[in-house]
């Protein structure tokens, strides 16, 4: 990008909002965030539950922050939301706000790091409209990790133990139905991380692919989108595989490199999205080269084909 960021914070936005309830016309879709994907591919379908894989440190994280810092500049910092999605045009609905379903990482932990990442706006408005659930308790509970270490004062899981002393004690899949259940609706949904369930003991792939495909249904009735993030490499690629198959979207992140050059860069893929790949020019449908940076969040620079 070659223009200058705008001052901020600025005035509320009179961009149109994304009400929890039924579902607007058919043909809306929500901005990514990330303006030149969204000039390319028209934005997401509302209701889609999309999952964000990656190599460590490629981007997933980022893509998803950002969208939701982005998303969330159309209601209190204007200049910077018409900066990155100004010019991109289409019948575009914007989430309330950002839940965020954490199994191993406290607020604080999430927060901090998007503090230290990005400029202070990003770090602003991302907590001005988060909803956050910590679900370390219950992901820790019968594991070698002291309780002290995952304590937390989450009503919600207050509720689940008075509530299901028997299941929700000890079942994150559970006690992710119930977050998202509570607040999913009409919202930006961050769930870090399907890594964390694929290797937590006790927990079988079919359970956690019976889940997703149910919050694929469920997300329909919602509207918003939900983001589920996950590492390459952790699960069998038959796993990997299934996890694809069960959402309306795959975005996938790697590091690549150049036989001539010695730096490496990070690239996005649209591996699977139906209603976003048959909005892709055929130019364009190969790898977006990305770029984060603490000033703009994650931005596509160029398109690369494979």
């Amino acid at each position: 990008m070659t223009a200058q960021l705008p001052a901020s914070p600025v005035a509320l936005s009179s961009l149109p909002a994304l009400r929890p309830g039924p579902l607007g016309p058919t043909d809306a879709r929500i901005p990514t965030g990330v303006g030149d994907f969204d000039s390319v591919a028209g934005g997401i379908p509302v209701g889609s539950v999309v999952l964000l894989a990656g190599e460590a440190g490629a981007g997933h994280q980022e893509f998803a922050l950002t969208s939701a810092t982005h998303l969330m500049f159309s209601y209190d910092a204007e200049r910077l939301h018409r900066f990155y999605l100004g010019t991109v045009k289409g019948n575009f609905v914007y989430p309330a706000g950002v839940v965020y379903v954490s199994l191993t990482r406290s607020r604080e932990q999430v927060i901090r790091e998007v503090e230290i990442s990005f400029e202070p706006t990003h770090h602003d408005s991302f907590v001005r409209h988060l909803t956050f659930h910590d679900l370390s308790s219950i992901y820790f509970s019968d594991t070698v990790v002291p309780r002290a270490w995952a304590q937390t004062s989450a009503p919600l899981l207050a509720q689940l133990a008075e509530n299901s002393p028997s299941l929700g004690a000890t079942d994150p899949l559970d006690a992710i139905v119930r977050a998202v259940e509570q607040d999913g609706n009409g919202n930006v949904v961050i769930v870090d991380s399907l890594t964390d369930l694929l290797v937590r003991r006790n927990l079988d792939t079919e359970s956690i692919l019976t889940l997703i495909k149910g919050l694929r249904r469920r997300a329909k009735e919602w509207g918003g989108v939900i983001y589920l993030l996950l590492s390459r490499g952790v699960a069998p690629a038959a796993t990997e595989q299934a996890l694809a198959d069960s959402v309306d979207g795959v975005f996938s992140f790697s590091w690549t490199s150049h036989p001539m050059r010695s730096t490496r860069q990070r690239t996005m893929l649209i591996e699977k999205f139906m209603p976003v790949l048959a909005h892709v020019p055929h130019e364009h449908q190969g790898r977006f080269v990305i770029r984060v940076s603490a000033l703009t969040g994650l931005v596509t620079t160029q398109y690369e084909r494979i």
